[in-house]
Order: C-alpha cells, then sequence, then structure tokens
C-alpha cells in the first residue's frame, strides 16, 4: 500500500500541472495516500503563466478538490469539512497556496498590498493548520506542511508584502509545533528554493542558473520528494523546522 497507505492528505494550490502542488499531490498518491485538494483558478488566471483546466488537473491526478478562494476568512474551515466529508479525516495537511503579483517596493507599499498577501498566505495557513487540529482525533501521525521562500536567508526586492507574509510562517512554525506536539502532531516548513513552474522570465532564469551549483532551477518534484517524506512515518521525528532545499542556491 506504501508508506501512506490508508491516510488522507489535503493539498492547497493545486491548480496547474506545473506547479509544485500538483507535484506534492502526485508524490503522496504514489505513497498510497488519498488526497483532496484546493484550488482557486482565479489567482492563476490573473498572472502571465496562466490556469490549466483544473477539471482535467483533477481528472488526471484522480482526486476531488474544492474550488475556494483562502482570502475569506471562512474559507480555511469550509476547506477542512470539505475533506473531510468526502474522506472521513485528515491526517496530512500541506499549506502550498501562495498569492504572488500585486506587490511591491517599501515605497511602493499600502495597507491592501499587505492585507491581502496576509490574508492569503499568513492567516489562511495558520487557520488551517487550526481546523485540521480540531478534527484531529488520534494522539501520533498528524502532520502539517507550510511553505516559505528563503525569506530569512537573503532579500526579495519588490516584493516587501510577500516576504513579510511568507517569512511569518517560518516565524510561528515552532510555536504551532509546541501547541500540537501532545496530540501527535508535527509542524514544518519548506523551503523549495528556485522552482521553476514556468513563471520566470529569460533573463530571471540565467541568473538564477549562474548560482545554482546544478546550473539548474528546482524542479517540482525536488520539493515534493523532501515534503512526502516529512508526510511518511520516515519523518515523524522532524517537528517545529524550517527546512532549505535549496540545491546549493548562492545567494
Amino acid at each position: 500500500m506504501g508508506q501512506l497507505g490508508g491516510r488522507v492528505a489535503l493539498v492547497t494550490g493545486v491548480s496547474r500541472r506545473q506547479g509544485i502542488g500538483h507535484a506534492i499531490a502526485q508524490r503522496l498518491i504514489g505513497l498510497g495516500a488519498e488526497v483532496f485538494v484546493q484550488h482557486h483558478v482565479a489567482h492563476d488566471a490573473g498572472q502571465p503563466w496562466g490556469a490549466d483546466d483544473v477539471g482535467e488537473v483533477l481528472a488526471d491526478l484522480g482526486v476531488q478538490g474544492l474550488g475556494v478562494d483562502l482570502a475569506r476568512s471562512e474559507a480555511p474551515a469550509e476547506l477542512m469539512a470539505a475533506a473531510v466529508e468526502a474522506h472521513g479525516r485528515v491526517d496530512v495537511l500541506v499549506c502550498n497556496h501562495a498569492r504572488s503579483g500585486g506587490d511591491g517596493s517599501l515605497a511602493e507599499m499600502n495597507a491592501t498590498r499587505l492585507d491581502e498577501h496576509y490574508a492569503v498566505n499568513t492567516r489562511s495557513s495558520i487557520l488551517l493548520a487550526q481546523a485540521f487540529a480540531r478534527q484531529w482525533a488520534r494522539t501520533d501521525g498528524g502532520r502539517i506542511v507550510f511553505m516559505t521562500s528563503g525569506q530569512n536567508l537573503g532579500p526579495m526586492p519588490g516584493e516587501v508584502a510577500y516576504a513579510a507574509s511568507k517569512g511569518a510562517l517560518a516565524a510561528i512554525v515552532a510555536t504551532l509545533s509546541h501547541e500540537l506536539a501532545d496530540r501527535g502532531i508535527t509542524v514544518n516548513a519548506v523551503n523549495p528554493g528556485p522552482t521553476d513552474t514556468g513563471w520566470a522570465g529569460p533573463e530571471l532564469t540565467e541568473f538564477v542558473n549562474e548560482r545554482m551549483p546544478a546550473k539548474r532551477w528546482g524542479a517540482p518534484d525536488d520539493a515534493a520528494r523532501l515534503i512526502s517524506w516529512l508526510c511518511s512515518p520516515d519523518g515523524a521525528w522532524i517537528t517545529g523546522q524550517v527546512l532549505n532545499s535549496e540545491g546549493g542556491f548562492r545567494r
């Protein structure tokens, strides 16, 4: 059955075949897990990379999912309830979703931009962890994984709102892992480093390639392998950590 046979995973941000979320879902399915996904096609459709046909994406994976905007304060609880209704429970939560675009430098920043990024990247992830813990009925084996982007390792020029909202997840991991440890739930975050999901132009692609020992960006499956390991029994002794999976990226 695989290491995750009989387990149920909820993975957010699964709407594009090139995305990390899609790779995570594939890995977890390959390990035997039942997977429920969240998608928000409107976000991708508004970005330069565009959106895939989400019905085809779900059919390819063989999973059920819910289209929901996690900027709404009620959405995390609704999403968790939908996953539990579909599968009876959730054992693994991977918060892969993110708001991208509409950002700026410090000089360009305003309260609206900050709040919009915080609502999706920070608040919804914490509320999903809360909803996960509320439905958790066991004393071991629970897994929560957040996604960061290395905001604590170097600057992200022109992305003040994104860096602040994602950096907050790295900062909260130790606290959440402490609160949930006695419930048998591990809480970690993964920084996948520069990952080729189809969004970067030629100039940035070459800039990053020159700073990678392997002369390539990370692939979505590079991050998915680490995340699926954290979600497996082999990852049971790891909690409260931010793991940088960057292929030796030289800033």
